[in-house]
Parts: C-alpha cells; sequence; structure tokens
C-alpha cells in the first residue's frame, strides 16, 4: 500500500469517497485495465499532491483520466491538472466518459499504445540511445 503520510487527510478521504462512487464508464475502464492491460498495476483514484487521478500506472508514468459531461465547465482546471501531472512527469490521457462505454477497445488500444511508448522510451534512456543489437528501431517502434 502506498504511503499516504504527506498527503492532505482531505485528499485521502475524496480518493476513498470517488471509489466508493465510481461513474459506470470508470467502472467498466477499471475492470478493463486490471483484465486486459494485466502486464501493468493500475491503481484507481490515487491522490498525487493536490488532485486524484482517476487511474495510475506508477511504472510508466500514465494517467488515464475519464471526463464525463460535467468536465465541459472544467475544461481550465483540467488542464492545470495535467500540466501539474506532466511536470512530474506523467503522460495524461482524458477520455470521454461515452468513449469508454462505446469503444471500449479503441480507448484501450490508445492506452496500450502510450504504454509501449513509454515502456520504450524508458528502455531507450537505459542504453543510453542504443538499441539492442545496435540495430535502429522501425518506424513503429521510434
Amino acid at each position: 500500500m502506498r504511503n499516504y503520510r504527506n498527503l492532505s487527510s482531505g485528499s485521502v478521504s475524496k480518493a476513498r469517497a470517488l471509489r466508493r462512487n465510481a461513474t459506470d464508464a470508470e467502472k467498466l475502464l477499471w475492470r478493463a485495465l486490471r483484465e486486459k492491460l494485466a502486464g501493468y498495476k493500475w491503481r484507481r483514484q490515487v491522490p498525487h499532491g493536490l488532485y486524484v487521478a482517476d487511474f495510475l500506472c506508477f511504472s510508466a508514468k500514465l494517467i488515464v483520466e475519464a471526463d464525463g459531461a460535467t468536465h465541459v465547465e472544467s475544461i481550465e482546471q483540467d488542464d492545470v491538472r495535467t500540466r501539474y501531472f506532466e511536470t512530474q512527469g506523467y503522460q495524461v490521457l482524458r477520455f470521454w466518459n461515452h468513449d469508454v462505454m462505446d469503444n471500449l477497445d479503441g480507448v484501450l488500444t490508445r492506452i496500450s499504445l502510450s504504454l509501449r511508448e513509454r515502456e520504450g522510451g524508458a528502455k531507450r534512456r537505459e542504453c543510453e540511445g542504443k538499441w539492442p543489437g545496435d540495430q535502429t528501431p522501425s518506424p513503429s517502434h521510434a
């Protein structure tokens, strides 16, 4: 379990409440992340700084947000949250709830591509820009 001592009790309580009151899209996406992208450890409604990320993969530094109709009014707030997460090294993917409900396979494909890109980036950094066997990666892996 993650250490939440440095977080305010309000953000931890908020995260717990969000977990208990998940939308149908969040429930569906959570199940899919655990079952279909099982090679990665996902957490849901994770307090991080002043914000709570819907779904977070620490190893890939990837955050997935499922946004409902109420987010239309809070686009500026979402931009501030996204910039904060990006300054912490995270990539943020946002999907509308109706996209999760109507096109789950497409959403998971996009998440999988981002996971592979981020994983490849970490491997390239570890090898100081060299690919195994000094082979140049194909365009689909660059």
